[in-house]
């Protein structure tokens, strides 16, 4: 049956506006699993644990494990310098639930990958698993592998400037403790937020608290933008990129060598607390010096790049230089695969220009995702392949763009040159070439291929029936899916699969066919979001969706800093404009606290809002405090709460306010992906 739009929500709490994954890059999900999530893995583990590796994806990783063979083996060297210690056992939040677990990918110590996984993803998970204190050079250490990032501690005069804090409260102060530890007990003498992704700044609140960086007037340093983009950055999309990140990211799945191995950039992101300090210094010009406790940073900002708000920085008297995420040991996204505005490839691939001049008098580069590159001659040509890497996609896409060609068509022939190939700094470990390429085709001409038959297509469920008729039924679909399936070819065994799967969710064995194939797509990936999300459609088809999305509680402490505005525009998204029909209702919103109120107005279908004073022609106004709203929006309260708490007041129609809540969708996050 084809899915519709759901129906509106009768619970009237704010939740219902917006669903919460603020990802970095990328980033999204996480050790820490729902325990829906945990069962989930639990039992894929039993049946990934017996999963059959197809002769074929034998062959392919005996192919990949000869190039990999041609690999520096010097990365493990580099990925191993200067550690001082390595942390073990697991990090846990206030509820004794586990957050981090330094050794759940201790079955990747042997170098010879299993048949499951591919070889040149096996040895970038290897290398990512070098968890710890690192020096990177006198006055500059680093905590890897406490989290998807990297958290950088620079020595100034009277403590750490400590640049990026990781995703989560809980996993920073982990990390910050271990330092102490190690290195001995100081203060933090100011923070640097490289760029707007949640797993550069999320932890903050682990590294220094918001009543001790204010009582010594820390400075909090960040790109221009940044906290406009790191608290709007998924709110109107939240609930979709949510979903979404649980297969890019792997969320359900167990660390195994049949399930989550790595992240590409990292190997997972903790899903524990998330929060946020505002900066006290932004940095606004394209190239910006400023000594902060005694050390000489010379900023460089690249927005639009990475991340909308980023920049890199220079640390002339340490001969270093901090890549943020504008490089790294992987091809990135140009389009992450959890839903997000399209990068610009030729802009970063200038940004990456300019570094090579910005870099020179540096010893080392070091990122804020894996591990650094030391030596001038290195990190030129680390610096210039990155750069090639994106020009190269960018120019050959728009070359066969005006030759005529659609996005599957170059994605499926362009090839990097020999020289970028045997790089594996610029393999697609989290980013790859194929949908790079589908990114450029995208930012410039968009969904539409010109074709007129696929101006106005079939939805999926439609031509699911059709091709399913076509194909003599299911059973005749089903014999042509397993033909291809014995003979290697998993992409079209898929391509068939999908469509009886449409057209009828119910169809076990066309599930669990299609549910082997995605298995032997994911055991050949490369890339390990591709490889995440394959297994994580395995699971769906065998197991469902999640029956419960991740809480919005953790993520308090960052909005109660996220502009109104964004939840206004979160709650005209979710307006369900069939139950509002032709009425026309008037609401006004106003925060006693804040000083500060609106005018929610609702006609033709459409929910609009002014920051204004109060209408008098209003049918109702809902006044509130500021955390209230929060507690609301995180689903800490409902409607109760709403209409019995000493922080609101209601004037006005009370029906009128319920109708309009009546309204608002209320989307769970628990929507299937593979299956109508």
């Amino acid at each position: 049956m084809a899915r519709t739009l759901p129906s509106p929500s009768r619970r009237w709490p704010l939740a219902a506006l917006i669903g919460l994954s603020l990802i970095a890059a990328g980033c999204s999900h996480t050790q820490g699993r729902s325990t829906d999530a945990a069962h989930a893995g639990t039992r894929l583990a039993t049946a990934s644990a017996n999963a059959a590796v197809h002769p074929a994806v034998r062959n392919a990783q005996a192919e990949a494990a000869r190039q990999v063979q041609q690999a520096d083996a010097g990365d493990f060297d580099d990925a191993r310098r200067g550690l001082i210690a390595a942390p073990h056992g697991q990090v846990r939040n206030e509820a004794s639930q586990v957050i981090w677990d330094f050794d759940a990918f201790a079955f990747q110590q042997d170098e010879l990958a299993p048949d499951s996984v591919n070889p040149s993803l096996w040895r970038q998970a290897r290398l990512n698993n070098q968890a710890g204190l690192f020096k990177v050079r006198e006055g500059i250490w680093q905590l890897r592998g406490f989290d998807l990032s990297n958290i950088t501690l620079i020595q100034g005069k009277t403590g750490w400037i400590v640049v990026d804090t990781g995703t989560s409260r809980e996993t920073s102060a982990a990390a910050m403790a271990f330092a102490r530890q190690h290195l001995g007990a100081q203060a933090v003498s100011a923070v640097v937020y490289t760029h707007s992704h949640v797993d550069h700044f999320g932890g903050v609140l682990g590294v220094i608290s918001a009543d001790e960086a204010r009582a010594r007037q820390v400075p909090i340093v960040a790109p221009a933008g940044f906290m406009e983009e790191a608290t709007s950055e998924n709110v109107l999309m939240g609930t979709a990129m949510a979903r979404r990140a649980m297969y890019m990211y792997g969320s359900r799945l167990p660390a195994s060598a049949t399930g989550l191995v790595d992240n590409g950039l990292g190997k997972a992101v903790p899903f524990g607390r998330v929060g946020i300090l505002p900066p006290t210094l932004l940095v606004q010009q394209p190239r910006e010096e400023h000594v902060i406790d005694g050390v000489r940073f010379v900023f460089h900002n690249v927005p639009g790049s990475e991340a909308p708000s980023e920049f890199t920085f220079a640390l002339p008297e340490l001969q270093a230089f901090c890549g943020a995420e504008l490089m790294g040991h992987t091809l990135h996204n140009l389009y992450t695969l959890r839903g997000a505005k399209v990068r610009d490839a030729l802009r970063w691939s200038g940004y990456l220009n300019e570094a090579i001049t910005q870099v020179q008098g540096s010893e080392v580069v070091f990122t804020q995702h894996h591990w650094p590159v030391w030596g001038a001659e290195r990190i030129h040509g680390f610096i210039e392949h990155q750069r090639d890497a994106y020009q190269f996609i960018h120019d050959q896409t728009v070359r066969g763009m005006n030759a005529g060609l659609t996005a599957p068509e170059i994605a499926e022939t362009l090839k990097l040159p020999t020289a970028l190939q045997q790089d594996f700094a610029v393999h697609g470990y989290y980013g790859t070439v194929k949908h790079n390429v589908k990114a450029v085709y995208q930012f410039y001409l968009g969904w539409y291929d010109a074709n007129p038959a696929n101006l106005d297509a079939l939805p999926p469920v439609a031509a699911a029936k059709g091709y399913v008729a076509l194909a003599g039924g299911p059973e005749a679909l089903r014999a042509s899916a397993q033909k291809a399936f014995d003979a290697g070819d998993f992409r079209w065994a898929a391509e068939l699969l999908k469509h009886a799967v449409y057209a009828d969710p119910g169809d076990k064995p066309a599930r669990e066919l299609l549910a082997r194939s995605f298995e032997q797509m994911g055991f050949l990936a490369e890339s390990a979001p591709w490889r995440n999300v394959y297994l994580s459609g395995a699971l769906e088809l065998r197991e469902g969706p999640p029956t419960q999305a991740p809480s919005r509680v953790a993520f308090a402490e960052l909005l109660q800093h996220t502009p109104i505005e964004r939840f206004l525009e979160a709650m005209a998204a979710s307006l369900n404009a069939e139950k509002v029909g032709d009425a026309r209702l008037t609401i006004n919103l106003v925060f006693s606290d804040l000083k500060e109120s609106h005018v929610l107005r609702v006609a033709n279908g459409v929910l609009r809002h002014d920051t204004a004073p109060p209408a008098a022609d209003a049918d109702a106004t809902l006044t509130v405090t500021h955390p209230f709203f929060v507690r609301m929006v995180t689903g800490q309260v409902g409607g109760l709460g709403l209409l019995t708490s000493s922080d609101t007041k209601i004037d006005g129609s009370r029906l009128a306010l319920g109708r309009f809540f009546g309204w608002l969708d209320k989307p769970a996050g628990t929507f299937p992906i593979v299956s109508r």
